[in-house]
């Protein structure tokens, strides 16, 4: 018990160190490797994003006690959720807004009765496209736009989906690869409360596809 003792006072710098940065990842900004395809091609696999905690809240470290309620997401955010239907914590798109009646048909999203908007687009470096080719789109709803994947000759049973209207407090997220992401198609709207963070940047890049080599071109890119 001495021994211990002993060892704590010596070390107590680096464990109160240790204990800030835990606390500053809970409650402030964290960092997540992406070991999934559901966001592709906006986020990658083997990408370690920035996420912003206070986006939305400030929270009491390691709890989800809010403190201070900053704002709430907005459509076509890119959020972190502790979600509990799935036991994991996921990356998503907001989609729908409390209030809002969303729907799918042949992955051609409706918000409250109004087409998005596509514009073909051309994306390389995806490997999951040599075993299930793809097409890319820039997908525009009300301003606002991002890139999405889908498959060409598989499709997802959930690129018609809905109309279901998001109930008060709660969102609609789905993935960019629409055609393999499991999101609020399959597990159903996301409590407002388990929103804890945004993903604002890619830090750095891995490739698994090449053994983890680096890909520098993705290392500090703004996420949106």
């Amino acid at each position: 018990m001495h021994a211990l003792r002993s060892f704590l006072l010596r070390n107590r710098g680096l464990f109160l160190f240790l204990l800030g940065m835990l606390m500053f990842r809970s409650a402030l900004a964290d960092w997540n490797s992406v070991p999934t395809g559901s966001m592709q091609p906006t986020i990658r696999i083997g990408d370690r994003i920035v996420v912003e905690r206070m986006a939305y809240d400030l929270r009491v470290p390691f709890t989800h006690v809010v403190l201070w309620h900053r704002a709430d997401p907005q459509r076509n955010d890119i959020v972190i959720i502790d979600s509990a239907a799935t036991g994991e914590r996921l990356v998503k798109r907001v989609v729908g807004l409390p209030g809002d009646r969303i729907a799918l048909r042949g992955n051609v999203l409706y918000v409250n009765g109004h087409a998005a908007r596509y514009r073909p687009m051309r994306v390389a470096g995806i490997a999951a496209d040599q075993a299930q080719p793809a097409s890319y789109a820039d997908e525009s709803v009300k301003g606002r736009h991002h890139l999405v994947r889908l498959q060409r000759y598989l499709p997802s049973p959930a690129s018609n989906y809905g109309p279901v209207t998001v109930p008060a407090g709660h969102y609609l997220a789905m993935g960019d690869n629409r055609d393999d992401s499991y999101d609020s198609r399959f597990f159903g709207f996301v409590p407002r409360r388990e929103i804890v963070g945004r993903a604002r940047y890619v830090a750095m890049s891995l490739d698994p596809a090449r053994h983890g080599l680096p890909r520098p071109h993705r290392w500090a890119l703004a996420l949106h």
